[in-house]
């Protein structure tokens, strides 16, 4: 008799350079999208690189996305406040039930966005952002689902995981129903069939619509770092938008073997055939024009923010760039940092490759696209193997205030180029 397969397991340990507790590889074909998995010590020995208090000061200044979130146990109420804050709250909220959120928080700061290059196994325009939560003792966000892949790591402090992944282990989809009078998406039904305490360093990966509901058992700090993926809504209405936005006026319903009417009122079966030609005559039927579509639509900021407006922005559109100069000045040791905001991929096309800019495009040599999207910051070496056509794209880039010269120590938002 064959032997039956080991289940696999909803929590592994660590190994030294593995951080998923396995390949890759393996956990992409075996958890990614498909069933929850606690990995202890996916970072041994991690260190917060920010404390509560920076959070906190973080949470009062203006464009930053931060939200409070407080548990009434006697009512089992909740409230929910958006950020900015003033200084004066936090000293108020006491020491029990309540947790900030903060969004964004690699691109505030360079430690937390080194944490990145750790899951370059997925496609970098996939990550949306780090979230940093501080919770107080029986601090939570009550249970919830996400849309979205997420990995929670924890930083400082301990908190209590729950989960149900009842899906996963072939027990059917958990109930999802929301709760009538709450501010935020809670469950109304919540049973967990796995309970944990992460440590600093512990990681738990959730995939979409995984029923969870995290609680501190004492002061804590936990690392959200949540996928992009938008609602078929979303892609729908960009596609249209783009498309009307593109389409030929001369492109029109039209009825050329129109017969007599029967009932001058109806709308009948033809007409309808001759709306669905009109619609599909303006589609994008091609694969390379549908391609630069998403690549425009996927790098654009969530917050549709961008350099000179978007948080954090104090430099501006820098205006036109004397290529010499700049050259002269990479070669002196400067460095060109992209804004922390600006969101890049590439793509190949019919022809060369097209570099994806905060919802821009440029077309380019396969080399320099790559090469630009990876190389941040980029020096003087980067600079020197770019093509023409790649130094007048980074020319470009500098004046909308997508990248800025920085001296090389100042920190790096993301991978150097190997």
């Amino acid at each position: 008799m064959a032997k039956r397969p080991a289940a696999l397991p909803f929590e592994v340990q660590a190994r030294a350079g593995q951080p998923l507790g396995m390949a890759p590889r393996a956990f992409l074909r075996d958890y990614w999208h498909k069933r929850p998995l606690l990995v202890r010590g996916a970072f041994p020995g991690y260190t917060s690189p920010v404390e509560p208090e920076d959070l906190a000061g973080l949470a009062c200044e203006e464009g930053v996305l931060a939200r409070l979130i407080q548990h009434d146990r006697a009512s089992d109420a909740w409230t929910v406040r958006s950020g900015p804050f003033p200084e004066e709250i936090f000293p108020g909220l006491g020491d029990r039930d309540w947790t900030l959120l903060v969004q964004d928080m690699d691109k505030w700061d360079p430690d937390i966005a080194a944490l990145l290059p750790a899951f370059s196994f997925l496609p970098r325009w996939r990550v949306d952002d780090v979230m940093v939560s501080f919770a107080a003792t029986g601090g939570s966000v009550g249970a919830h689902v996400d849309h979205y892949d997420v990995f929670l790591l924890q930083a400082m402090g301990h908190r209590r995981w729950q989960i149900d992944a009842s899906d996963a282990m072939g027990r059917g989809v958990p109930p999802l129903g929301f709760r009538d009078d709450a501010e935020i998406k809670l469950l109304r039904e919540f049973t967990p069939t796995h309970d944990w305490v992460l440590e600093p360093g512990d990681m738990l990966y959730l995939p979409p619509l995984v029923p969870h509901h995290g609680v501190a058992e004492a002061p804590c700090l936990t690392f959200s770092l949540g996928m992009r993926a938008p609602s078929v809504a979303e892609l729908m209405g960009d596609y249209v938008d783009t498309l009307a936005a593109e389409a030929d006026e001369a492109l029109r319903y039209a009825d050329p073997t129109l017969e007599a009417a029967k009932d001058p009122w109806e709308i009948d079966a033809a007409a309808m055939g001759r709306v669905v030609e009109a619609l599909n005559a303006v589609r994008m039927a091609d694969a390379d024009a549908l391609g630069d579509w998403f690549g425009r639509f996927i790098t654009v900021y969530r917050a549709a923010a961008g350099p000179g407006t978007g948080p954090g922005a104090d430099q501006g559109e820098a205006g036109p760039v004397d290529v010499e100069q700049l050259a002269r000045a990479l070669e002196d040791g400067l460095v060109l940092a992209r804004y922390p905001w600006t969101r890049v991929a590439w793509r190949r096309a019919a022809k060369g490759a097209s570099l994806y800019v905060a919802g821009q495009s440029w077309r380019l040599p396969v080399a320099d696209a790559k090469r630009l999207a990876a190389s941040n910051p980029l020096d003087a070496a980067g600079w020197n193997r770019l093509s023409a056509a790649g130094r007048d794209c980074v020319a470009g880039l500098i004046a909308e205030g997508h990248y800025r010269l920085e001296e090389e120590d100042s920190g790096d938002q993301d991978d150097r180029e190997d």
